[in-house]
C-alpha cells in the first residue's frame, strides 16, 4: 500500500445522539464517486474523542463494509495509550481495513523516545500498513524528523506520515530523512499544493467530504506533474480551503457545510457545538459562491 492520492478524512453524522448509518453510507458512496482513494475515518475530523470504544470500532466496521473495497479504508486507531492503540488497531485489521492512521500521543507528551516506542509497540502488534499523523496544535507535541525516520528505519510497516503541522519547510526536512517510497501526506487542504511540490504524495482532506472530485483532480494533477493546472484549481478554491479551516474548530464548519449540502444533519456532541447564525450565514454564502447549494 503506497499511501498515494487522496484520502477523505470523513465525519460521523450524529442523529438523537447515536451514529447515523443511513448518513453515513451516502457520505461514503459520496467519496466513491468523487473519486477519492480512500477514507479515513475515526479521526480527528471524525470526532473520535467523543465516541466510546464500541461505537469506534462500528464505525470502521461500517466504512469497510460500504467501501466494498473499491477504496481503500485508513482507520483511524490511534490513541494516548498505547494498549488502547493496539486493541483499536487490531480489531481494525480483523474487520478488513488496509491501514492504519496513528496519530501522536496527546495531553500526556511524552519524550521523543516515548513516542518512538508507543510506534513502534504498535507497529510491531499489526501486519497494516501504518500512517503516522503529526498535529502538534492538537497533540502538543510533533513526531519529529529524527523519530520518523528512526521509525521508518525499525518497523517496515510504518510507511507514511500525516503532516499537520502547517510548515512546508518540514515536508522538505522529511523528504530529505526519509525513503523515497515513504510516503508524506498533507494534513491540511490549503497546504496541498506547496506540500506536493515538496515531495508529498498526497492529502489527507477534511474539504473532499463536500468537493471529492475538486480535490482528487488537485492531488492527481500534482502527481502528473502538472503543476501549472494544479495552481489555477488551488487558487480558485483557496477561499473555500481556508474559510472551512477558520470559521471554527475542525470538524464544526466541514459538518455544517454537509448540513448545508444535505449529505448527513448538523449534530454534535459535547463540547463541540455547532455554527453561530453568523457564522452559519457566513459559511452558506461560501458555498453558494461555489455552486455547492
Amino acid at each position: 500500500m503506497s499511501f498515494r492520492g487522496t484520502y477523505t478524512a470523513i465525519i460521523t453524522p450524529f442523529r438523537d445522539g447515536r451514529i447515523d448509518v443511513p448518513a453515513f453510507q451516502k457520505l461514503v458512496e459520496y467519496q466513491v464517486a468523487g473519486g477519492v482513494t480512500g477514507i479515513v475515518p475515526v479521526g480527528t475530523t471524525g470526532e473520535s474523542p467523543t465516541l466510546d470504544m464500541d461505537e469506534h470500532k462500528e464505525l470502521i466496521r461500517l466504512a469497510v463494509e460500504c467501501a466494498a473495497g473499491r477504496v481503500e479504508v485508513v482507520a483511524g486507531t490511534g490513541a494516548n495509550s498505547t494498549k488502547e492503540a493496539i486493541e483499536l488497531t487490531q480489531a481494525a485489521e480483523e474487520m478488513g481495513a488496509t491501514g492504519t492512521l496513528q496519530v501522536c500521543p496527546y495531553y500526556n507528551k511524552p519524550s521523543q523516545e516515548g513516542v518512538f516506542q508507543h510506534f513502534k509497540t504498535i507497529a510491531q502488534n499489526t501486519k497494516l500498513p501504518v500512517m503516522l499523523y503529526s498535529v502538534p496544535g492538537r497533540s502538543g507535541i510533533e513526531i519529529s524528523v529524527e523519530t520518523t525516520a528512526r521509525l521508518a528505519a525499525a518497523c517496515s510497516n510504518i510507511t507514511a506520515i500525516k503532516e499537520a503541522g502547517g510548515s512546508v519547510d518540514r515536508i522538505s526536512q522529511l523528504r530529505q530523512a526519509l525513503p523515497e517510497n515513504f510516503a508524506l501526506l498533507s494534513g491540511d487542504d490549503p497546504l496541498t499544493l506547496p506540500f506536493m511540490i515538496c515531495g508529498a504524495s498526497g492529502l489527507v482532506s477534511v474539504a473532499s467530504n463536500i468537493i471529492p472530485t475538486v480535490m482528487s483532480d488537485l492531488v492527481q494533477k500534482c502527481l502528473d506533474g502538472d503543476y501549472a493546472s494544479a495552481a489555477a484549481l488551488h487558487r480558485q478554491y483557496y477561499p473555500l480551503l481556508r474559510g472551512l479551516m477558520t470559521l471554527d474548530v475542525n470538524p464544526v464548519p466541514i459538518k455544517a457545510a454537509a448540513h448545508l449540502m444535505n449529505l448527513c444533519g448538523a449534530e454534535f456532541r459535547l463540547p463541540l457545538v455547532g455554527l453561530s447564525e453568523s457564522q452559519t450565514a457566513t459559511l452558506r454564502t461560501l458555498l453558494q459562491s461555489y455552486q455547492l447549494i
